[in-house]
């Protein structure tokens, strides 16, 4: 056995190529564990040319990238290990025999099931490792762009919005809405294309769609698991599919989709390490068993993150901070509405906003829209993605959060750290970090924004106050030191216990065929 453990640590549209808390949270971990803990990385990312925001320590032995749009043939992207010729070999034998015997009937158990995301996680499982065990003996593409494949989807979907089953005639779905559907299941399903390392433990930082990687390896391994929630992904996909403007079919299939991933994933997690317990109703109403549940805090390095004297740029000017990506449920629009409810008691105030203006250019553009309607351009300034974060807050007075849904922000934390207090949405573990050092408003309350923002600029005995007491906070509870100590903890602990497949308990009939007729068609692997 290896000395240091050896993590697969899967992402979804994060580390290392996009910023935010939960990039900051991954690379915290990865580069504090440098010399104790060594990483495979597993992200998903939209598209294949991306860069790394982030350097990368030496600990991270490799990354097995995975995009889920933009390729031409998505298995050459991240499965380079595998020589070119048996790539072709694999389409050859990838022929409508194979698909029809032995990829059919796990699909069509998979749709089924698809349409009562509430059935058996255990059974998903099942399929989950189904199809990840014929990817490696079968090709990918060549099998879900199958005529046969489309096939059958179409069949299930017309035995289920047939005439007799009265559902409303606007849930049924067009040509268009099956289209994009088996569309979303071809991109989703690609991490299973992917060989898997045989590792100490995966680690997944959402209970989202990388997570699968993490079941199929716990089937053929028995590599244990862990998952961490910073925001609940499902709670999340039912808020932005629902401000969708998409068709009622659409809408359903991505919340089933994302439900019956979320469910699986929490069923077959070994540690479920959120880093709130609000989060915990959650996971336990999506089959998370309370036993397995581990919060584990958010922690910042309170030598980096440490009060300054406020820049010249902002010396004299009543300053509030933000640092949030813009889009959707960082609820951007609410925060600028404050600004303009707040410079009518204090004429000169200024909010910096620094943050990626790319990961939804639309909401972007819509945001900047609404600071020129409301006349804002001396009072809002976007100032982009900056990449000394240990710094930004120290620019304000204080710092603002305005999320519809958080996990436990690190922008919360480090503001915090900075000595300066917080006017924040109760989202997530967001009061449960501040305490009694900030103010707390609902989610979606300009108004009551701008009240907790003129509260602290007007009454500086007060934000001092608070200031102090927010630091001495951090120092007491959230570290870095001890939030990594605990995940070392978990990998030590992982890393020496013995494992068994979860392959040997498959009871899915569809799952045990295929694996018995692979080696008939001269594919066991």
């Amino acid at each position: 056995m290896a000395a240091n453990p050896l993590i697969l640590f899967e992402t979804e549209g994060t580390y290392p190529y996009s910023g935010g808390g939960v990039s900051t949270w991954s690379h915290i971990l990865c580069s504090e564990l440098e010399e104790e803990v060594d990483f495979i990385l597993l992200p998903l990312t939209g598209l294949p040319f991306v860069e790394s925001r982030y350097p990368l320590s030496s600990n991270i032995k490799s990354i097995i990238h995975i995009p889920l749009w933009g390729s031409a043939e998505p298995v050459h992207d991240f499965d380079k290990q595998t020589p070119f010729s048996e790539h072709i070999l694999r389409k050859f034998q990838t022929d409508q025999s194979a698909i029809r015997n032995l990829f059919l009937p796990m699909f069509r158990d998979f749709i089924h099931r698809l349409f009562d995301p509430f059935s058996s996680p255990k059974e998903f499982g099942e399929l989950i490792y189904g199809f990840w065990k014929y990817y490696q003996a079968f090709d990918y593409k060549e099998t879900l762009s199958s005529p046969l494949v489309w096939t059958e989807f179409k069949k299930q979907l017309k035995s289920r919005y047939n005439a007799g089953n009265k559902l409303k005639r606007q849930e049924e779905p067009s040509v268009k809405d099956a289209t994009f559907g088996m569309r979303w299941i071809y991109h989703f399903m690609m991490p299973l294309a992917v060989p898997l390392p045989q590792v100490s433990a995966t680690h997944a930082t959402l209970a989202g769609f990388p997570a699968i990687a993490s079941i199929a390896a716990k089937f053929e391994y028995g590599t244990p698991m862990v998952l961490t929630d910073h925001g609940v992904y499902i709670r999340e996909r039912l808020v932005n599919v629902s401000q969708s403007e998409m068709s009622y079919f659409s809408k359903k299939m991505l919340i089933d989709l994302a439900t019956f991933i979320t469910r699986t994933a929490y069923h077959y997690a070994d540690i479920i390490a959120p880093v709130t317990s609000v989060h915990a109703k959650w996971e336990s109403d999506f089959e998370a068993g309370e036993d397995r549940i581990q919060p584990i805090y958010n922690g910042v390095d309170p030598d980096k993150f440490h009060p300054r004297s406020k820049p010249e740029h902002t010396k004299g000017i009543p300053t509030v901070v933000a640092a949030a990506q813009v889009f959707p449920l960082k609820d951007i629009e609410t925060m600028i509405r404050s600004c303009d409810h707040a410079r009518r008691e204090i004429p000169d105030i200024q909010y910096i906003l620094y943050g990626s203006l790319d990961v939804d250019k639309t909401y972007t553009q819509k945001c900047m829209q609404l600071v020129e309607q409301l006349g804002l351009e001396d009072h809002f300034v976007f100032g982009g993605f900056n990449d000394s974060p240990n710094l930004l807050f120290n620019e304000g007075d204080i710092s603002i959060l305005s999320s519809i849904s958080e996990g436990f922000p690190y922008t919360v934390i480090e503001s915090m750290s900075c000595g300066r207090p917080v006017v924040a949405t109760d989202v997530g573990g967001v009061s449960e970090a501040i305490g009694d050092t900030g103010v707390i408003c609902k989610p979606r309350d300009a108004k009551a924004l701008a009240e907790g923002v003129i509260k602290l600029l007007t009454n500086d005995k007060l934000r001092r106050k608070l200031g102090r007491k927010a630091r001495a906070r951090i120092l007491e509870n959230y570290t870095i030191t001890e939030s990594v100590a605990n995940y070392h903890e978990i990998y030590k602990q992982l890393h020496n216990q013995e494992n068994e497949p979860a392959a040997h308990a498959i009871e899915l009939d569809s799952v045990i065929t295929m694996i018995q007729d692979l080696e008939r068609y001269g594919r066991e692997i």
